[in-house]
């Protein structure tokens, strides 16, 4: 436990992980544990390749969602997506090209050591070609195509060796933080 304790104290560097960066903390006292960051362009870069998603609505059109432009929200904790978004169909008789706008939460999944979306808020699907009547029926699916197309989305994916060592010192991954320039994900003792 000491060496545990000095080895989390003490350490100063950055080392580059899967991508990532892992900060050890110094000078934060006993109860300092380390972190791993995960930039911006990596996140975007690995949602990237979950899109385009086609989502049908009620059988009347399809819904095809390309990949999205995140930011990040630090003051709210959590992270921003616009994306552009066709309806195509036989009820609508043309494509129409719009947006969609949402914000997510995000957590930590053990089983697979990824990060994923959860707790989405849409903000609105805007379709200006669209009659006013038509956007607002699409507006209504809304919440549920934010749902099906975006819940559990990875973001980042930890590999093993990652946190090897944080699974030797006892050490899981913890809180997830939006910061400026990405995600930080905090490392605690591991539950028993």
């Amino acid at each position: 436990m000491l060496h545990r304790r000095r080895f989390l104290t003490t350490a100063s560097r950055a080392i580059t992980l899967g991508g990532g960066a892992l900060l050890l903390l110094p000078g934060r006292g006993a109860g300092a544990l380390p972190s791993y960051t995960v930039p911006l362009a990596q996140l975007q870069e690995m949602v990237a390749t979950k899109f385009p998603r086609s989502v049908p609505v009620q059988g009347l059109f399809d819904l095809t969602l390309q990949p999205p432009r995140l930011r990040l929200l630090p003051e709210v904790n959590r992270l921003g997506a616009v994306m552009a978004v066709d309806a195509a169909g036989a009820a609508l008789r043309r494509s129409h090209a719009g947006t969609f706008d949402v914000e997510f939460a995000l957590r930590y999944e053990a089983s697979d050591r990824t990060l994923r979306a959860h707790q989405i808020r849409l903000g609105r699907l805007d379709f200006p070609t669209l009659k006013p009547a038509v956007t607002e029926l699409i507006n209504a699916y809304a919440p549920v195509l934010a749902e099906q197309s975006l819940r559990e989305v990875t973001l980042h994916q930890l590999r093993p060796q990652d946190t090897a060592m944080f699974d030797g010192l006892g050490l899981q991954p913890g809180p997830i933080t939006v910061t400026a320039k990405g995600l930080t994900v905090a490392f605690v003792g591991k539950q028993p």
